[in-house]
């Protein structure tokens, strides 16, 4: 019962972040799992299970306040989706211990470079097509390969390059819904192909997913509103603080420290 509350607290302080910035519901559970001694292909797949409803539930908050730019939503989701997919079957490729320090080493890149944003002006300008292909699909690969980045990596590329970001936020929120089904569906047919055994142990997280998802669920309906109210540059520096130090934590197990 401890864990399932102590996770309802973190979705619910993931969706809220996310979804005020685009960004970190993933980044956050994957990271909270993966100090819990969670696998990283398993921890992925629980973040991306329960961002499957989180997504839905912040997605549709956006939409009821008009916070979505259709054109880009459209040309943003194929090659997030591809990208995603790719992600999930590379994951699931190699074993955990060999995955984590490139996966721990990532999130220490993202909660850097948020915290780098927050520190620098965004300017405003429309954005170019040919940024939208290539960053979707890294960003739909980096979500599935380090269980979230679908957010850092839209978000903040979209941004830096002038999109607006009350649409920018809206739309990278909506189009999650569809990059988590995409590798949700990865992971599950690695599973039928028998390219990927998760073991018996999945199970003691699913106490863990359920108190994401409720958080996560409870969250998501304040995001339209979020996204138009609260500073922008507080909640950067908040979360990627937080990923920061999740992301030290991780190293100094790694290297035997703790």
């Amino acid at each position: 019962m401890e864990d399932f509350l102590l996770f309802a607290v973190v979705g619910f302080l993931a969706q809220a972040v996310d979804g005020a910035l685009g960004m970190a519901y993933g980044v956050i559970s994957s990271t909270v799992l993966l100090a819990f001694g969670v696998p990283p292909a398993q921890a992925s797949a629980s973040a991306h299970a329960a961002e499957l409803f989180t997504t839905a539930a912040s997605g549709s908050a956006h939409l009821y306040h008009r916070n979505i730019d259709w054109k880009l939503f459209r040309r943003l989701i194929p090659f997030g989706v591809g990208g995603g997919m790719i992600g999930a079957f590379v994951l699931t490729w190699f074993e955990g211990d060999q995955v984590k320090p490139f996966v721990t080493a990532y999130l220490a890149i993202i909660g850097s470079w948020l915290l780098y944003r927050s520190f620098h002006r965004i300017p405003t300008k429309p954005v170019r097509l040919r940024i939208v292909a290539p960053l979707g699909a890294a960003a739909g690969f980096l979500d599935a390969a380090g269980g979230g980045g679908w957010g850092p990596v839209a978000t903040t590329g979209l941004l830096g390059a002038g999109g607006q970001p009350r649409f920018v936020i809206g739309t990278v929120n909506a189009s999650e819904f569809l990059i988590a089904l995409s590798v949700s569906v990865s992971f599950l047919a690695a599973i039928a192909i028998g390219h990927w055994e998760i073991g018996d142990g999945i199970y003691a997280y699913l106490t863990s997913v359920a108190g994401l998802i409720l958080g996560g669920v409870l969250a998501a309906p304040l995001a339209g509103w979020m996204v138009k109210t609260l500073p922008e540059k507080m909640l950067l520096r908040l979360v990627g603080s937080l990923i920061t130090l999740l992301a030290g934590y991780q190293t100094l197990e790694l290297t035997g420290l703790l």
